[in-house]
């Protein structure tokens, strides 16, 4: 075999294994994301109500404004082109005119908020024993 058809074979295995290990991101059901979760070093916190609302407390989502609480409902959206999300609807609290915030999964037991799409989450939030 030529080093070119070994770079080419190289090249296709690499491919074939990028595809398939992006669809081995832990799948999350929507019927386990219910609870508390918290931030321990900021204190934020969010409470998904398994009837569907929310409520986060000292949230701050960019790292940078003040914290704010602020409640409303929630619905999980999977299957969307590049990550699934649960879907903050807010009704009440602090955030202005803004109708709705973007709370990324990562597994059923982390959440996080990510404000620059090209940048690290800006707020992480795990899972605890409800309080």
């Amino acid at each position: 075999m030529s080093k070119r058809a070994g770079g080419r074979w190289l090249a296709a295995a690499l491919a074939v294994s990028a595809v398939l290990t992006s669809g081995c991101v832990a799948s999350v059901d929507a019927g386990e994301l219910p609870g508390v979760y918290r931030n321990e070093a900021t204190g934020a916190q969010i409470v998904l109500g398994s009837d569907g609302t929310f409520s986060a407390t000292d949230v701050s989502m960019d790292g940078v404004s003040d914290p704010v609480d602020f409640s409303g409902e929630w619905d999980f959206l999977d299957d969307q082109a590049s990550s699934d999300f649960i879907y903050l609807s807010i009704e009440d609290g602090g955030l202005g005119r803004i109708g709705g915030v973007q709370l990324y999964t990562s597994g059923p037991e982390k959440v996080y908020f990510n404000s620059d799409p090209d940048g690290p989450p800006t707020l992480e939030l795990t899972r605890t024993a409800a309080q």
